[in-house]
């Protein structure tokens, strides 16, 4: 195949300009359109992975043209085994995002429009390894999602919406003034990432220090970590049902994959010295702070948005331990968390299109009145809990396993918080589904065939990745291992450089 990662990204783009001018009164054409246009993306996701080789380290795919040559910027694009099950996620999880887009009633030219524009900022950062590049479309994502939520979302959209804007744009800033630094004083002037990674030690360490820790919040606010978290909760309660599940089946996922792909990669010896209290720490406060803040929640939403916050903390664990297990872990946990929270949004969606509210309260007895939905959420319930033979139990214990030998207390309190987890979805799940039914529900149709298309593929992925996680583990190993390799060995100070 020609180019495929130009046509994995900018695919959804023709679909735009498709959509935008479409003529008018034509809105379930432009819903088709969307559907058109990422499916090739889908299609040649799994092309690249069918063909994407395991045993080495280099980049693949690779394309590189002179963009800006004067200022040394180019149109590099490649994948490695940090970025290829980002690129499989996304193509999945945006796919399935316009079926659940389909309930989308008013503005649709211009919701479609964003949700493909979104879609190629998304993509983009996951195969972008020139870092202007890679910031040119860190932005691209921020505009369209900024518009999804604050013109289709909830009651207090605006609110929800100018709060992300705030905080991503912080984060931007930071990474971008850390994008210039490394620019700057590099050994040459360069924005390529695998010549950067590859000049590493040339950075003083004090220099490292300030720009991993500019890059580390600029990452950490997308994760959400502790405490630039606040965000999050707000976002997900007043997004529409399909940009949720954007929100936190890829979005959370640059976060941490920055981290890899930038902070690992380009500034090994500030993440050997930060990996503890900038990563473990904090990773271990998102797994029990998430997890009580979930506990506490009234609204069905709300909830399932804290455990992301959680589930997520996970990933920084297993990234901090510097271990094979771990950080191999921890990039399946992005995989995994991706495919099962995506189900979980879905499902409050489904309840909320019908019921109007997300009140846990206000429901009881759904199961005896839709007993398929009430099935595929018992079983969504399960894999967030990491139930053995569920793929969030391999990545969790993998976490566990990694963190053990660096962070023993820090493990014993992530596997402890399991219990926690168990109690917030065992509690809930009583609460909406069993007991007896109320009144006000029993004319609740089960799950349409549309609704079954969204959420059974995902079901699919994550009993099989619970019984043959090497689907996607054989996909990191030898790329991830190399950073952290990278990262225990560089950890003496570099050469000084800075005036």
């Amino acid at each position: 195949m020609t180019h495929p990662l130009t046509l994995i990204t900018f695919i959804p783009l023709i679909g735009m300009v498709l959509i935008l001018i479409c003529p008018k009164g034509q809105e379930k054409f432009i819903r088709w359109i969307a559907v058109l246009f990422t499916l090739p993306q889908l299609l040649i996701a799994g092309w690249l992975y069918a063909n994407f080789n395991t045993s080495t380290t280099s980049v693949q795919f690779a394309e590189h043209y002179a963009w800006i040559p004067a200022y040394h910027i180019f149109y590099f694009l490649g994948v490695d085994g940090i970025s290829i099950s980002m690129v499989l996620l996304t193509a999945i999880i945006c796919f399935i995002s316009v079926f659940a887009s389909f309930t989308i009633e008013r503005g649709e030219r211009g919701y479609y429009a964003l949700l493909l524009l979104l879609d190629t900022g998304m993509m983009g950062v996951f195969v972008a390894l020139d870092f202007f590049l890679f910031y040119v479309f860190w932005e691209v994502m921020l505009l369209p999602m900024y518009f999804l939520i604050g013109v289709w979302g909830g009651p207090r959209r605006e609110y929800a919406a100018i709060k992300f804007f705030l905080y991503t744009l912080l984060g931007s800033v930071l990474i971008l003034l850390a994008m210039l630094g490394l620019y700057y004083y590099g050994a040459t002037p360069t924005f390529d990432m695998v010549e950067l990674a590859a000049n590493a030690s040339h950075y003083s360490m004090t220099f490292q220090r300030v720009a991993w820790i500019a890059l580390f919040i600029g990452f950490a606010i997308k994760i959400p970590a502790f405490p630039f978290h606040t965000w999050l909760p707000d976002a997900h309660v007043e997004a529409p049902t399909a940009i949720s599940v954007i929100l936190a089946g890829v979005l959370l996922k640059m976060g941490t994959y920055g981290i890899l792909r930038i902070n690992f990669s380009i500034l090994p010896a500030a993440s050997h010295e930060f990996a503890f209290w900038l990563l473990g720490v904090v990773g271990t406060i998102n797994i029990v702070y998430g997890a009580l803040c979930a506990m506490a929640q009234t609204d069905y939403k709300k909830l399932i948005a804290y455990s992301s916050v959680s589930h997520m903390g996970y990933v920084m664990l297993g990234m901090a331990a510097l271990t094979e297990a771990g950080i191999n872990g921890a990039v399946l946990q992005m995989f995994n968390h991706g495919t099962i929270t995506a189900m979980l949004f879905l499902l409050v969606g489904v309840i909320y299109d019908r019921a109007h509210h997300r009140e846990i309260a206000g429901f009881g007895g759904l199961a005896s009145q839709m007993p398929m939905y009430a099935a595929l959420t018992g079983f969504a319930f399960f894999a967030a809990m990491g139930l053995p033979g569920l793929s969030a139990f391999i990545s969790e214990v993998l976490v566990l396993i990694g963190a053990w030998r660096r962070y023993p207390m820090m493990t014993i309190l992530g596997a402890g918080t399991a219990i926690l987890t168990a109690g917030y979805m065992l509690w809930t799940f009583q609460r909406i589904y069993l007991g007896p039914l109320n009144e006000k529900y029993k004319g609740l149709a089960d799950l349409t065939p549309r609704e079954f298309f969204m959420l059974v593929p995902l079901a699919i992925i994550v009993l099989i990745l619970g019984v043959y996680p090497h689907a996607i583990l054989g996909l990191l190993g030898a790329s991830l291992n190399h950073v952290n390799q990278a990262v225990l060995m560089a950890h003496a100070p570099a050469a000084a450089i800075l005036p």
